[in-house]
Parts: structure tokens; C-alpha cells; sequence
């Protein structure tokens, strides 16, 4: 061969050389590297991703009572590119889900994938369409597996639960400040079908199972949620106020035992709520707590050693000129004691008592006690009230505020005071969750009490509730607040309110107790707020005369369910028959008796 030759043979073997090798490189690149991404760009024109959803966790009480739970459901998708009688298929899908027949053919009048027919269809709808179009051999609808949230108590706890979107998120409550443990975690499954609509495996192994959400034990023990709904449906009915709200609390660990407000909502029929039915007014409504605040004031004075429990203070005779204002008690008072000053509710009493202590510490006092600031519950939308400081005072602020005016505060921040004075001085969180768990039981999550700090001393809390007894008592303001077999301290409030356009509305007023029992070692607190109640006479219309009455009936009645033990010397004293709840005439009369004992009394803070 000679050399031209044989030059020409290598050139031309290196180019086929070339070649090859360039046909390899490519085909490794196409075979390797972009391996993932043209078979993602497949799947996206044959295969589509099919979210399985997680089961939503369930909610419960503190005893699992249920309280919101899944009842399965199937979603109707279509693919419309293997419709093969789309006017069959619309005849038929849109009698079955009662879908109207001309809403349907727009639906499926395009070459889309997945289209959403209809959420939410009873299992035995979906199986009654499913076997239909199968005998029709009508292709191109398919059924994914659902839930539907249910709420089995209905209205009971609505602003505590809260509820669901269509996507299933957490919309209001428990619902939706433990979303991220009640949703648990989606998976998902690569579906192909064959041009008969029929699936095909080749992509089953691309798949991940879901994470079922977890369980979500609360604090609330259902019946003693049952006792509140109750009496406040009762008040309801007989003070027809612009709202209310009642409140059971733990006071040595924050637990929310119960808890009501009005008006209120069905949460399965949650579309046809009215806004101002879906606020939790325990937490996001404000008001002047009015003489219930007087224990911050006392707590305060007695704490900074300014003076002691048996202190005489003068009260001006009824009438005290302070800053160029009038400052009036509700009788005429002389010299008062600090335990007095609570049990007869003396505004006078309770300025002169914030002003012994000064401004700024009694500022910081009303701080400690958690006011102006959220209380941490897990609830959303909690606000933190309002609290002015001493910058912005007038001349007149350090004697109103004393008394619970010029303030605004939360029922909850307003029941974890008076849970500090029960538990021996100490702020607490209040807690609505108690436990996280899987569905089989397994604990994730056991919340543990969070005490803030030390507001008082035990001293000082012991003292205001030897005061607090007082008040629950025939020389009180709240002898209609009396439990037969146990003994009560609470506090009266009574509290005129506030016009949003300025000053305050005449005749309207926001009455409240709150109270603890047994006053020797706390079960429970509770608080009663009503807004704007309607009374026969105005001057009925006052803490003792009308939330005093509303808290001895749950308060007697959760004393029953909690399984306490009376008082042996007051157990005594009383006749049985008087420990057993009257009937409704029978109450009412007694609740006219007990006014009429407080109005001599003078009951009217």
C-alpha cells in the first residue's frame, strides 16, 4: 500500500473514530446526565403527580372525648384527554353529584389532565357513580380518597377548636395554632394511564406514604365545658347582654378547664356564621374590668409593706376632691380597713391605696400581674390590652386605675390575676393543649406548667384572699356568689362602658366575678363577664347582683363534678336539701331573695 493510501485509510478511520465517539458522548449524556430531567418531562406529558393526604390529626378533651375527627370522603377528578362520551359522562356525573348538567360540560370542555369535579362526596355516592360508569364502560373519571373535618359537639367550644379550609389548614383556634402537628405530612404517587384510561405500574415506585397529623389532647374537660355552656346560655336567656363570656381555670397550672363565649357558632355550619359570632371575646375583646382590678391596687400595697391587712384608711365620707375631680364610693364610708376596702369595694379605699405605693411601682405592679401583654395561650389572635404608662397618666390616673378604670384588659388576662392571688403569688401561663400524641397513643409532646414569676409574695396572696372571702359573704358584694358546703373569695366588678367615639355609654355597663373555690386550696377559677345585661331595674344591673348569682350556679355544679368535699363546719351549718341545685322557679326566686339581701348590702361594685 502505498503511503498516500494508507494515509487516507488512517484519516478516514479516525473520523469514523470521531464520529463514534461523538454519538457516544452524546448518548451518555442523554442516557446519564439528563437522564432525570427528560424522564421528569415524560411523566409531565403522560403521568401526573396524585397528592395522598395526610389524615388530619384528631382533637380531644382532656379525658379523649373527641372533639373534631375525619369521616372519609372522595374527591371526583377527570382527565379529560381519556373522556370517551363526554356527553354520556355529563348526563351521568351530573345527576349522580347533583352537579347542573351545563356547569359540568364547561368543567370538562378542555384537554386538562386533572380537573376537581366535585370534594367531599359520600363514599357510597362515589361507589354508586363508580360501578355506573363502569358498566356504561365510560372512561376518564377517577376517585381519590378524602376526609371531611367533623365536629361532633357542634357549637360547644367553637372559639377554642376553630376549623378547617377545603385544603384542610387550620383556619381559627386549636385548629390553627397547632396546624403543624394536626397536619402531619402529605404524600404523593406518580399515576400513568394507558389510552383506555386504565392505570399502568411502570411509575409505582415513585411514591412516598403520608404522615398522618397527631393527636391534640386539650386542657378542656368536656363536662366541665358542658356545666359553662349551660349557665351561659342561661344568662343569656335572662339578661340578654350584647355578649358574654365565662372562664374555668386551673390557678396552680395554668389548665383552661372550660371555656364559653356568646354569641357563638356551629362549627359544621361555620358558613353561615356571622363575623361577630366567631370572636373569642376571651381573648380578644377589651373592657374596663372595673373593681375587680382593686386587687392589684390592695396586692400592690400590702406587697411594698405600705400597709398592713388591718390598716385604717379614711375614706372621706363617700366624697374625696382629688386633682380637681370628684371621686364618689357607692355609700358613705369613714375609716376602712385594706381587708375592708375589698370586701365593701371603696373606690376611695383603692386610690388611696395605689397612691401609697406611687405611680411608677404601682405601674410596674400592674405589669408583673401580666396586664398589657398577651398571656401566651395557644390560641391565635390573643391581644396584649391595654396599658398606658405613667408618662401618659393625668393628674387623676393613679386613683381611676386603682378602681379599673382608664385600662383595658382581656377576660383571660383578667381570670390568670386572680388565678396569681389563688396559687400563692405566682403568674402563670395559661395552657389550652396538655398533651401531643400519635394516633396509637405515643407521646410526642407533654406540656409541663410555666410559672412566669413571683408577683407577690405567698404572704401578700393569702392576705388578699382572706379579704376576697369577705366579699363572698352577707357584709360583702357578692353574698348572691355563695356555694352552700364551701367557702368562696372572689370580686365583684362593675364597670360603665366605654363609647368608641369617647367617654362612656350612659346606662350600659360590663358586670363581672371572679372567684375561686375552695378559697383554702384552690380547684378552680372562674370568671363571669357579661356586656350590656338587661336587668328589671338599673339598680340591679351590678357585678354582685348578676354574674355573682351565674358564678355560684357553675361553681356549685363543677364542686359536684370535680367530686369535692365540703366543708365540714359549713356542711353543717346547712340543710341538705339546700345543697341540691332548685329548680328553675325555685332559683329564680332565691336569686331575687339573694339581691335583695345584696341591695341592703350595698352591693353595688
Amino acid at each position: 500500500m502505498n503511503p498516500n493510501s494508507r494515509s487516507r485509510c488512517v484519516l478516514v478511520c479516525t473520523g469514523f473514530i470521531g464520529l463514534f465517539s461523538i454519538f457516544s458522548f452524546r448518548l451518555i449524556y442523554l442516557q446519564a446526565i439528563k437522564h432525570d430531567e427528560y424522564a421528569g418531562l415524560a411523566a409531565e406529558k403522560h403521568v401526573y403527580k396524585q397528592i395522598i393526604h395526610a389524615e388530619r390529626g384528631t382533637i380531644l378533651d382532656a379525658n379523649s372525648e373527641v372533639l373534631a375527627h375525619n369521616i372519609p370522603v372522595e374527591t371526583v377528578v377527570a382527565d379529560a384527554t381519556h373522556l370517551n362520551n363526554r356527553q354520556a359522562i355529563v348526563a351521568l356525573v351530573s345527576h349522580e353529584l347533583g352537579i347542573p348538567s351545563k356547569e359540568l360540560a364547561e368543567k370538562l370542555d378542555n384537554e386538562r389532565r386533572y380537573i376537581v369535579i366535585k370534594r367531599e362526596v359520600p363514599a357510597a355516592t362515589a361507589n354508586a357513580l363508580r360501578e355506573k360508569l363502569r358498566a356504561g364502560n365510560l372512561r376518564g373519571i377517577y376517585f381519590e380518597h378524602d376526609a371531611t373535618r367533623i365536629y361532633p359537639n357542634g357549637s360547644m367550644l367553637c372559639h377554642v377548636i376553630g376549623f378547617t379550609d377545603f385544603d384542610h389548614h387550620g383556619i381559627q383556634g386549636v385548629e390553627a395554632s397547632m396546624e403543624e402537628y394536626l397536619h402531619g405530612q402529605d404524600g404523593y404517587r406518580f399515576i400513568e394511564h394507558n389510552r383506555a384510561g386504565q392505570e399502568i405500574v411502570p411509575y409505582r415506585g415513585q411514591e412516598r406514604a403520608p404522615r398522618d397529623g397527631y393527636q391534640i389532647h386539650l386542657t378542656v374537660d368536656l363536662g366541665l365545658q358542658n356545666i359553662v355552656e349551660n349557665e351561659i346560655d342561661a344568662a343569656m336567656a335572662q339578661y340578654f347582654p350584647q355578649k358574654a363570656t365565662i372562664i374555668l381555670m386551673r390557678p396552680q397550672t395554668g389548665e383552661i378547664l372550660a371555656m364559653a363565649n356568646r354569641p357563638h357558632f356551629d362549627l359544621n355550619l361555620r358558613s353561615e356564621a356571622r363575623p361577630d359570632q366567631m370572636k373569642n371575646r376571651a381573648i380578644i375583646d377589651m373592657m374596663e374590668p372595673g373593681s375587680t382590678f382593686k386587687i392589684v391596687a390592695a396586692a400592690a400595697a400590702l406587697n411594698e409593706r405600705k400597709v398592713r391587712p388591718d390598716s385604717s384608711i379614711f375614706c372621706e365620707n363617700g366624697l374625696w376632691n382629688f386633682g380637681g375631680t370628684a371621686l364618689h364610693d357607692h355609700r358613705s364610708f369613714s375609716y376602712l380597713s385594706v381587708r375592708e376596702i375589698l370586701i365593701k369595694s371603696s373606690n376611695i379605699g383603692a386610690a388611696k391605696l395605689g397612691l401609697s405605693v406611687g405611680e411608677q411601682k404601682f405601674y410596674e405592679y400592674i405589669r408583673r400581674f401580666g396586664f398589657g401583654e398577651r398571656t401566651g395561650i395557644e390560641l391565635p389572635g390573643e391581644i396584649n390590652g391595654l396599658i398606658r404608662s405613667p408618662k401618659s397618666w393625668s393628674k387623676i390616673s393613679i386613683t381611676r386605675i386603682p378602681m379599673g378604670h382608664e385600662i383595658g384588659v382581656t377576660p383571660l388576662q383578667m381570670t390568670v390575676a386572680m388565678a396569681t392571688i389563688a396559687n400563692g403569688g405566682k403568674l402563670i401561663m395559661p395552657r389550652i393543649v396538655k398533651s401531643i400524641t400519635t394516633s396509637d397513643g405515643k407521646s410526642i409532646s407533654s406540656l409541663s406548667p410555666v410559672v412566669l414569676r413571683q408577683v407577690i409574695s405567698p404572704e401578700t396572696a393569702r392576705e388578699i384572699g382572706d379579704a376576697l372571702r369577705g366579699v363572698v359573704s352577707d357584709s360583702g358584694t357578692a353574698a348572691a356568689a355563695t356555694v352552700p358546703g364551701f367557702t368562696i373569695a372572689g370580686k365583684t366588678g362593675t364597670a360603665q362602658k366605654v363609647d368608641p367615639r369617647g367617654g362612656y355609654e350612659e346606662g350600659k355597663y360590663v358586670v363581672s366575678f371572679a372567684g375561686y373555690l375552695p378559697a383554702e386550696h384552690p380547684e378552680f377559677v372562674g370568671l363571669v363577664v357579661l356586656d350590656d345585661a338587661h336587668t328589671s331595674k338599673p339598680e340591679l344591673n351590678y357585678g354582685g347582683l348578676v354574674a355573682g348569682p351565674i358564678f355560684s350556679h357553675l361553681a356549685e355544679k363543677a364542686a359536684r363534678y370535680l367530686d369535692l368535699e365540703p366543708h365540714e363546719e359549713i356542711r353543717k351549718a346547712v340543710p341538705v336539701e339546700r345543697v341540691e341545685k332548685p329548680p328553675p322557679a325555685e332559683r329564680a326566686r332565691k336569686t331575687a331573695s339573694a339581691e335583695r339581701i345584696a341591695l341592703t348590702n350595698a352591693a353595688r361594685h
